[in-house]
C-alpha cells in the first residue's frame, strides 16, 4: 500500500510539474497545422499548432486554458510526438486512449511521463480533460493526411 502511495504522489509532482513549467507552450507560425478544441463540460480550450515535414511532427506547440489534467497532458503530448512520424503520433494518442478507458495498452512503449496520467482513468469525469489534446492531434494530423 504505501508503494501505490508513493507512486501516487509521484505521479502527482509529474502533473503539477507540467502544469506549472508547460513544455511547448505558445504557438508555431508558417504553414502549420492549427487546431482549436474545447470541452465544454469543463472549460477546458487547447489551440494547437503542428509543423509536419515529409511525413513527421517535426514541432508541437499548445496555447490555452484549463485544469491541471489537460493542460498537464498537452504538455507531455507535445513532447512525446515531437519528431515521430506521423503513424507513431497517432499510435501513441491509441496507446494513450486505450490507458484513460482502463484496457490494456501496448507497454513496449515508453510513454515517459504521460504514465503519470494512468490514474485519471478511475475519474470517467476526468477523462475527456486529458485527452483533449490527443484528440486535437488526431484530428489535426487525420485533416492533413487527406
Amino acid at each position: 500500500m504505501a508503494f501505490n502511495n508513493n507512486l501516487d504522489t509521484l505521479y502527482r509532482q509529474v502533473i503539477m510539474d507540467h502544469y506549472k513549467n508547460p513544455r511547448n507552450r505558445g504557438s508555431l507560425e508558417d504553414e502549420t497545422l492549427t487546431i482549436d478544441m474545447n470541452n465544454p463540460t469543463c472549460g477546458d480550450r487547447i489551440h494547437l499548432t503542428l509543423k509536419v515535414e515529409d511525413g513527421i511532427v517535426t514541432d508541437a506547440k499548445f496555447d490555452g486554458e484549463g485544469c491541471s489534467i489537460s493542460m498537464s497532458s498537452a504538455s507531455m503530448m507535445t513532447q512525446a510526438i515531437k519528431g515521430q512520424p506521423i503513424d507513431q503520433a497517432m499510435k501513441l494518442s491509441t496507446i494513450f486512449s486505450d490507458m484513460m478507458q482502463g484496457k490494456e495498452y501496448d507497454d513496449d512503449i515508453d510513454l515517459g511521463d504521460i504514465e503519470a496520467l494512468q490514474g485519471v482513468s478511475k475519474f470517467p469525469a476526468r477523462i475527456k480533460c486529458a485527452t483533449l489534446a490527443w484528440k486535437a492531434m488526431e484530428k489535426g494530423l487525420n485533416n492533413q493526411q487527406q
